[in-house]
């Protein structure tokens, strides 16, 4: 990704800007594997995961739930209202207090921990825009100004102060750069990560059916430090069959009208507000 600098106080909102012109479901399914692994490669954040107690977050035992959680946090962080977010940051918050480290513990963690917050926020946004070019190709230098400063909100709807926020794509490029040379995967991260790749959480026909491409395109849109920490092989023709497959699948969904294309954080934001109205559990 090529990184401009831009101020903040030299940003102007593009009069046209919308941010559902610039979510596509399709990013979604491409790319939520690795992101996740990008996320949790940070040790902190995998031993958060990998130990947590909160078996109803969990994506190995419930993934249908999991995966529209997910969803749903994207959409509420992107498409949604201040009151929207103000509800699913509640709502999170009250699965994050069981999630912290104990004496047993490899490495501390809390889930209440703002620079291990700030680091999933900027997973999301580099795993967005990554997926994003390859999809329908890079925007304009203003309208990436735009949508970076924008992207603030995947960490702010939870602890971020808007002030952690990088300041502009070069700050932001710095504190990748510096960040992911501190990821590592240990033998306990790394097995997670195969039950992943391999979807063991599905069942065994979808496995039979999906595993070995769901591996493949992952493998891709990892950065290359984390495919050697994983020992996954990549070669010049798999990134060039993997580019040709997502734009081609950018030039079908870009002629699809908008309310399709933002398919399914459209439809998880109409429901965490259905089920707000009604009082219902949000996650």
């Amino acid at each position: 990704m090529t990184i401009l600098s831009r101020s903040r106080s030299q940003l102007s909102e593009p009069a046209q800007f919308d941010i559902r012109d610039y979510i596509d479901g399709a990013a979604a399914f491409y790319g939520a594997t690795a992101n996740v692994i990008m996320q949790l490669s940070l040790a902190p954040v995998g031993y958060g995961v990998a130990e947590s107690t909160v078996r109803s977050g969990s994506i190995m035992v419930h993934p249908v739930k999991r995966t529209r959680t997910t969803l749903t946090y994207l959409s509420v962080a992107l498409m949604g209202t201040d009151a929207d977010r103000a509800a699913y940051r509640t709502a999170v918050n009250g699965a994050h207090r069981h999630v912290h480290s104990t004496a047993d513990s490899p490495v501390k963690y809390n889930a209440f921990d703002k620079n291990l917050q700030l680091w999933v926020a900027a997973c999301l946004y580099w795993g967005s825009v990554d997926v994003m070019n390859r999809l329908h190709g890079p925007v304009d230098d203003t309208t990436a100004d735009t949508f970076y400063d924008y992207s603030h909100y995947l960490g702010t709807t939870l602890q971020v102060p808007r002030e952690m926020w990088p300041a502009d794509r070069a700050a932001f490029d710095a504190y990748w750069t510096e960040h992911l040379s501190r990821t590592s995967v240990d033998p306990t991260i790394k097995a997670y990560f195969d039950r992943l790749l391999d979807l063991k959480m599905v069942s065994p026909l979808l496995r039979l059916l999906l595993a070995g491409f769901h591996r493949w395109f992952t493998t891709g849109l990892l950065p290359q430090h984390l495919r050697d920490e994983l020992g996954l092989a990549w070669t010049p023709t798999d990134e060039r069959r993997l580019n040709r497959l997502m734009r081609t699948t950018g030039e079908i969904t870009g002629r699809m009208p908008r309310v399709i294309r933002n398919f399914p954080f459209n439809v998880t934001l109409a429901d965490m507000r259905r089920r707000h109205r009604r009082g219902k559990p949000l996650i």
